[in-house]
């Protein structure tokens, strides 16, 4: 199939059209109308010989072959954008809408304390901060980037690695002073313990510990079972119970004393945290951006970055 204006213009089109979620958004980002982008599109369906969305008054979706071709030119176009960029001497511009797929803990207590800072470091970009428990598809829904823990699916996203976060299992001081101190975690069988469900399978999380090559899974229970990560924090805060919690998203808290590590002799559970996107080849000057935010970001806190130990999927732990 030979390359020509036209059909660069029409995938440029089928882009915005994903970016945007409708024509209309796509129309209005594009200077166009809304039956231009109709016609755009179909001129492109008709080129390549298959039917790229499914689109009725109320939804608009990739179909199954929309989705793999839109992964396919997504990167390229992405890339077309950031080459124009750098190549007309404005490398450092970051403009436009950045779509960040994360997960609950990672915007909450990770990143929203400190998405001002970002904002005023880039005033021409606009910010879509989506949390959700499963990474999803994130090419066919439009996404810039993923920041999830775990190890990442098999798939085409390159896969950076920032950090290992510590597995700590805390409660507050005033809990304490009212059950005890377990010495051990063998323990805490008769303690209130905080239970968080996995989004997986439905059940509460395992508690494990890991201490160089010993692994121990201690059975606990508890009358409260959550999911969402600020209500973990605000309820072992209150006093409720014992939770284990990632110690990057608590580190102020157990600086500050209003948590205590109850077992700092069992330090080696520790949980990943990737960047996920697209392509490596030319990522958009929003997105390096960001990475470098969340690096920065990280880089604050040393003795949370280690070698890992062992394998944890992205469900596999809070």
């Amino acid at each position: 199939m030979p390359l020509d204006g036209r059909l660069l213009s029409n995938v440029g089109v089928l882009a915005a059209v994903v970016e945007g979620g409708s024509f209309v958004r796509a129309a209005e980002a594009l200077g166009m109308t809304p039956s231009g982008v109709s016609r755009a599109i179909a001129r492109l369906e008709s080129r390549i010989g298959v039917r790229l969305l499914d689109r009725t008054t109320r939804s608009l979706n990739l179909t199954d072959e929309g989705r793999g071709f839109y992964a396919n030119i997504n990167p390229l176009v992405l890339g077309i954008e950031d080459a124009v960029t750098i190549t007309s001497g404005a490398s450092g511009a970051v403009r436009g809408r950045l779509r960040v797929n994360t997960d609950a803990f990672s915007s909450r207590l990770l990143l929203a304390p400190h998405l001002p800072r970002f904002l005023d470091a880039h005033p021409a970009l606009s910010l879509e901060l989506i949390a959700r428990d499963q990474l999803g598809d994130l090419v066919g829904e439009g996404f810039d980037i993923a920041l999830r823990f775990g190890e990442p699916p098999t798939s085409s996203l390159v896969a950076r690695r920032l950090l290992d976060s510590r597995i700590v299992t805390v409660a507050s001081p005033a809990y304490l002073k009212r059950r005890g101190r377990p010495g051990q975690p063998a323990e805490l069988a008769g303690h209130e313990c905080l239970q968080v469900r996995n989004p997986a399978n439905g059940l509460p999380h395992a508690w494990e510990f890991v201490r160089g090559r010993r692994r121990l899974q201690v059975p606990t229970q508890g009358r409260l079972t959550l999911t969402d990560p600020g209500t973990l924090l605000a309820t072992v805060l209150a006093g409720a119970g014992i939770a284990q919690i990632k110690a990057i998203g608590i580190q102020r808290e157990l600086d500050a004393g209003l948590l205590v590590d109850l077992f700092p002799d069992w330090p080696d559970e520790r949980f990943p945290l990737y960047a996920l996107y697209p392509s490596r080849h030319l990522p958009a000057a929003k997105v390096r951006a960001f990475i470098e935010f969340v690096v920065d970001l990280l880089g604050a806190r040393p003795p949370e970055v280690s070698p890992p130990r062992g394998r944890r999927t992205a469900a596999g732990r809070r």
